[in-house]
């Protein structure tokens, strides 16, 4: 598996687990639901999902797999908490790591905004030391620059991490395929066999009335 076939729960998943461990780290190593909660919040991501603790479990546990996320002991909780590799799995700093993050969460962004958007998670100087930044993420293949378009007046960045539907991503002929289902074969089965244990509780149900 190579990360940059993350699918889009992933790359959500990925993205909180950077953003809370500077942002709120009296929480982090984050538990399921914690985790979950930060991948739908409202602010500070494009697009807004409503991703259920099913789809957070596994796109956190296939993360772990990849070997850029683990689980961790909670502090005195039994809770199953997750946690980060990105540093070692991926050779960034923390200023690279926010800059990914962001990106990760939000989408393509110009290095303006990168700046403005990563200032909770670290200091990244000039707008020149950003793009400086975004050249090191380009030059490791994890970010890539963005052909401007008609009335844009500056150079967009989005990541390398997996593909991205919906507008704003450069023209490629990986990103004008078909959008995938957000929700996997496996993803499904869990749902049908969830279906089908409600449905055989409901006769147990009916029979026991008889």
């Amino acid at each position: 598996m190579h990360l940059a076939e993350l699918t889009a729960p992933e790359q959500r998943v990925l993205g909180c687990l950077i953003e809370k461990r500077w942002t709120t780290p009296d929480q982090y190593p984050l538990s399921l639901n914690a985790l979950r909660l930060a991948c739908n919040q409202s602010t500070n991501r494009d697009p807004v999902t409503g991703y259920d603790e099913a789809t957070v479990r596994e796109a956190a546990q296939r993360l772990c797999r990849y070997g850029v996320a683990r689980l961790a002991s909670g502090h005195g909780s039994r809770a199953t908490k997750y946690r980060h590799l990105a540093e070692e799995a991926l050779g960034l700093g923390r200023e690279q790591l926010a800059v990914l993050s962001i990106l990760l969460l939000r989408g393509p962004q110009t290095a303006g905004e990168l700046k403005s958007r990563s200032e909770r998670m670290a200091s990244l100087g000039t707008l020149e030391d950003v793009e400086l930044l975004l050249e090191a993420l380009i030059g490791r293949g994890y970010a890539r620059r963005l052909e401007r378009r008609p009335g844009q007046k500056e150079d967009r960045f989005e990541h390398l991490l997996g593909g991205r539907d919906g507008p704003g991503s450069g023209p490629s002929s990986a990103r004008s395929a078909p959008p995938v289902p957000e929700r996997t074969l496996a993803e499904r089965l869990t749902a049908l066999e969830a279906e089908v244990s409600a449905l055989r509780a409901e006769l147990a149900a009916l029979r026991a009335r008889r």
